[in-house]
């Protein structure tokens, strides 16, 4: 199911057939207002539930479907989620226009969406070629924080570890954007990236150039106390050649070498867990 699930949320966030109201940040704002209201206000008790109450919700609704039909509402339970949770309208149309800003050579404009983009570090490109670098290593990590890990708990987790997921990754967004300082959000999405990110992180190295991105790998995932987006990024930058400068105002094709070396990790593990299907080490 893990398998079909994540082909069919791949295709329909490709080709956009999810309507803007059904998008996952969307839902959880929705829900966030209906059952919490104010997020300055929530407690330690009330944020553990805020975190965990979705991901509750899609386990009783598997236990409920499990066997009926031949197991096709249990199918169904699997592919609705994994289509919520990986549908992000909001980043592709900012990756957009940050690229549109950059092929006018827009430079406000690109400073702008990249900041907008990435909202989880500081942009601190100190000029345009820098800057094309920055956003590449962004796009490598919302790679990873949107789609990868996304991807790696539904496959070991089933939909129940991806609601999850996706629920403390909203949080930890908003504390973020925001600038909250929301109980436990932080602590648990270091915890939950913490395993995922060097898993996803040595996709790279083997999607890249394996000597240099393995001896990033190394540096970074090893230590305890390094950020997820360290590793994920730096993995990105050491495994993947850039191009030469460009005499372009804004340098993207640092930016869409990164995002190509990102396509090609997650095609990596859309054919890893093909094979662990066909082995049956996955559901």
């Amino acid at each position: 199911m893990a398998l079909f699930s994540l082909l069919v949320a791949i295709l329909v966030e490709r080709l956009k057939f999810l309507p803007s109201s059904w998008q996952c940040d969307r839902l959880l704002q929705s829900y966030q207002a209906t059952f919490f209201g104010d997020k300055a206000s929530l407690t330690k008790v009330m944020m553990a539930i805020a975190l965990v109450l979705p991901a509750l919700f899609i386990y009783v609704l598997c236990w409920l479907v499990s066997g009926m039909f031949w197991g096709l509402l249990s199918l169904a339970l699997w592919v609705l989620v994994a289509v919520v949770c990986f549908n992000h309208k909001k980043q592709r149309d900012i990756f957009k226009k940050y690229m549109q800003a950059a092929c006018r050579s827009d430079v406000q404009a690109c400073y702008h969406y990249a900041a907008e983009l990435d909202c989880s570090e500081c942009l601190d490109a100190v000029s345009e070629q820098d800057l094309g670098i920055k956003v590449g290593q962004s796009v490598a990590w919302i790679n990873y924080r949107y789609y990868g890990a996304v991807a790696l708990y539904l496959i070991f987790l089933g939909p129940v570890g991806a609601m999850l997921y996706c629920t403390v990754r909203f949080y930890a967004e908003e504390n973020a954007r925001k600038s909250l300082e929301l109980p436990l959000v932080n602590q648990v999405i270091t915890l939950l990236d913490w395993l995922p990110s060097r898993i996803f992180a040595f996709g790279y190295a083997l999607s890249g150039q394996f000597s240099e991105g393995l001896a990033a790998w190394r540096r970074h995932s090893l230590s305890l106390n390094t950020s997820a987006r360290t590793v994920v990024a730096e993995t990105a930058l050491a495994a993947q050649p850039l191009p030469e400068v460009a005499t372009a105002p804004i340098c993207v094709q640092s930016t869409l070498a990164l995002l190509v070396l990102s396509k090609r990790n997650f095609t990596l593990i859309v054919a890893i867990l093909a094979l662990l299907t066909i082995f049956g080490l996955v559901n």
